[in-house]
């Protein structure tokens, strides 16, 4: 596996791949989720390249970069297991390599659902993945799911900008009591853990009313506010249930032909998790 610092060395690499390139780019502090990327990646002919790097703009200046955990020698052996062919690890400097002034902006979803609450945030997203995408030349972009608000506008942004990338979506990978992977999770205390289990009841919840016939917006966003709120989750950024394609917002708020998806947002003490589900 070859560990790439810098885009030079990045360049060289690519100009001597053939055939099909496959790119799962991460932040670190790797998890089954990011493997499951990358086992997805492997499954489609070709080379498959990572990338590690925490990105400074999408994190706002009372958010968690400092602290963010970073894990570089046991992602390294994960993804050499895993087995990716070249992984990307740039400096910031290395990153933003001109002036570092430009931004890449993807309206109005930037400002809606995660973006009310983090407002530089995929601003921050779109810009970095746009630049990895010119440096990599990728073939096939790899997703999870588990972000998919940042999923619709990555997706957004590659047709605007003509990309030409296919940006693939791969599902939530789960805890074994529901609880979507995240790197953040290892902040939570037992007893924040124990209640965070909450948020995959609450869209459980919302699934088995939507299920039973319930087609109005508000009634199924209710149904997993209080199970949040049965789960001692109190700070609740949002729960809404938009278009599965585009995240608008549903026509007089009731379901129609397509099924929607249910994301959320909350903070369970100092901890934000995102979460989601497809409402079939």
């Amino acid at each position: 596996m070859e560990w790439l610092t810098d885009r030079a060395m990045l360049q060289r690499w690519r100009r001597q791949v053939q055939g099909q390139l496959a790119f799962v780019p991460t932040m670190g502090a790797l998890h089954e989720g990011h493997l499951r990327l990358l086992r997805a990646a492997r499954e489609s002919p070709g080379r498959v390249i990572a990338s590690i790097f925490v990105n400074p703009t999408q994190f706002a200046p009372n958010e968690d970069f400092a602290r963010y955990p970073r894990t570089l020698e046991q992602d390294r052996l994960l993804l050499q297991e895993a087995g990716c062919d070249a992984v990307f690890v740039p400096s910031v400097a290395e990153m933003y390599h001109g002036s570092g002034q430009t931004r890449v902006q993807v309206e109005p979803l930037g400002s809606d659902l995660c973006g009310r609450f983090r407002p530089t945030h995929f601003q921050g997203v779109a810009t970095v993945v746009t630049i990895l995408l010119n440096l990599v030349r990728p073939d096939r972009l790899y997703l999870g799911c588990k972000d998919y608000q940042q999923l619709i506008l990555l997706r957004q942004m590659v047709a605007d900008l003509a990309l030409p990338v296919q940006v693939l979506g791969v599902e939530t990978v789960r805890e074994a009591d529901g609880l979507a992977m995240s790197s953040r999770n290892r902040y939570l205390a037992p007893e924040e853990r124990a209640r965070a289990v909450g948020v995959a009841q609450a869209l459980a919840a919302a699934q088995q009313a939507r299920r039973a016939g319930e087609r109005r917006v508000e009634v199924l966003q209710a149904v997993a506010q209080a199970v949040l709120a049965r789960h001692g989750i109190e700070q609740v950024d949002y729960v809404a249930v938009r278009d599965a394609a585009t995240l608008a917002a549903l026509p007089e708020g009731v379901i129609g032909d397509q099924d929607p998806v249910m994301l959320l947002a909350v903070r369970v003490g100092t901890t934000r998790l995102i979460d989601n589900r497809i409402l079939a």
